[in-house]
């Protein structure tokens, strides 16, 4: 919905909104927020919020920490449920003192791109993720616990779906938001659900996700459970991922559709799958951003581990769905909900832009079950393999300009300098599977 600084106004009036909250996300995905009351909202619409950017990792120095709230008026929305104090919430862009963008809010790393986009002749890139999460009881302490008193896996309903009430009640929240619900089921593994919500262009569809992202995690606890959009919370099940549904559209015409081109696909979408294909390494530092990340990517449990694409086969990395016309489009199955959504779309198009300039061509279909094939098969169908850990996927997102440059010098040394700290915190942590292994045998 479109609004002006005066609707909001008004709305905010009307409705005896009492607080609104202006977001942002910080470089790691993780949302943000200053909070203000109803007195303030014509100040806020009118970009005259600020806040101390050296307290949000990743942003600025302290010498220079004074930066600028503003607000996207589309964004504007009432939270279904909020409880005494009425709450609405604008989606913000930082900027500097000076008025000017500032290079390391991840909305404007997305932006950028999409203007390269706009100035390459594409007036929409269109997105649909499918966000996956488990849903954990909690203990006395209200504390996570892996416990999900749900025997169900795929598509299943109650009884045995435990978790299918705050589904629907997530759904309902998030269509009174403005969302549109295609659908909502159980997933494999005991506890774990998928919501999906129609396509939209990239920002929006960056917006909805860090949206449903918090809207699950409050409606969850609301309902004395624990939701995580954690990779892969628990071993020898399915993780959670965010396959990501790509389209690019041409005055109002899916480019990547074409009812002569072999399997009713364009030069252009060929292109787009090879630009991937060739910086997915490079770009999985930003898709799969953890150290348990990683621990998704195995053969074995669904998700994409090699270095492929096909039209059919969902053991490739990228996969062409059956629809043509304009739902034609590539899925890109390796990403997972606990990555930065704006930086995430910004390189998959930043690659798949990269491909069509290049007019790259994909290698050829992979039609077997790549996970039934041993080394020795891969090898002879050129198929390489995702990082197997954050560390290699740093090393290979070092080595990618066009990544580093979509990313932009700020985003990219302060992303690189945390994820490095992440791992080597990890890499120095003692374990308990360590200690179970160890400690008595020697």
């Amino acid at each position: 919905m479109s609004y002006t600084k005066e609707d909001i106004i008004r709305i905010v009036r009307e409705e005896n909104i009492q607080f609104i909250r202006l977001q942002f996300t910080d470089i790691f995905g993780q949302l943000k927020n200053v909070a203000i009351t109803a007195s303030q909202i014509e100040k806020a619409v009118n970009n005259q919020m600020m806040f101390d950017g050296s307290s949000v990792e990743g942003f600025v120095r302290i010498d220079e920490s004074d930066q600028c709230l503003h607000p996207d008026l589309d964004s504007f929305v009432v939270y279904p449920w909020h409880g005494r104090h009425k709450t609405a919430r604008l989606i913000c862009d930082i900027h500097n003192t000076d008025g000017t963008p500032f290079v390391g809010d991840p909305r404007y790393v997305l932006k950028r791109v999409l203007k390269k986009a706009e100035a390459m002749g594409y007036s929409d890139f269109n997105v649909g993720p499918e966000c996956e999460f488990f849903l954990f009881q909690t203990d006395e302490e209200g504390k996570p616990t892996t416990r999900t008193n749900d025997e169900a896996s795929y598509f299943d309903l109650g009884p045995l779906d435990h978790g299918e009430h705050t589904r629907r009640t997530i759904c309902i929240a998030l269509e009174q938001m403005g969302f549109e619900i295609e659908a909502s089921h159980h997933e494999n593994a005991a506890g774990q659900h998928e919501i999906d919500f129609k396509y939209a262009d990239a920002l929006r569809a960056a917006d909805n996700i860090m949206t449903f992202k918090l809207a699950v995690k409050l409606l969850a606890q609301q309902s004395g459970l624990h939701a995580t959009f954690m990779p892969k919370p628990i071993f020898g099940v399915c993780g959670s991922g965010m396959h990501t549904n790509m389209s690019l559209f041409r005055n109002g015409q899916n480019v990547f559709n074409d009812p002569d081109g072999p399997k009713g696909l364009s030069k252009e979408a060929y292109s787009f799958i090879a630009g991937i294909l060739a910086h997915v390494k490079g770009f999985a530092a930003i898709t799969n951003p953890l150290v348990n990340s990683y621990k998704r990517l195995v053969p074995g449990y669904e998700a994409p581990c090699y270095i492929a694409w096909s039209a059919s086969n969902r053991s490739a990395l990228v996969r062409i769905p059956a629809a043509r016309g304009k739902s034609a489009r590539a899925e890109l199955r390796s990403p997972d909900p606990s990555c930065n959504p704006y930086l995430a779309l910004a390189v998959c198009l930043a690659a798949g832009l990269d491909g069509i300039e290049k007019g790259m061509t994909p290698p050829p279909e992979i039609t077997e079950n790549i996970y039934a094939m041993d080394e020795a098969a891969r090898a002879a169908h050129g198929i390489e393999s995702l990082p197997g850990s954050l560390e290699e996927a740093i090393r290979a997102l070092e080595g990618d300009q066009l990544i580093l440059d979509t990313l932009g010098p700020h985003v990219a040394a302060n992303y690189i300098e945390g994820k490095k700290k992440e791992w080597d915190e990890y890499r120095t942590r003692v374990s308990s599977w360590e200690r179970e292994k160890y400690m008595i045998n020697y």
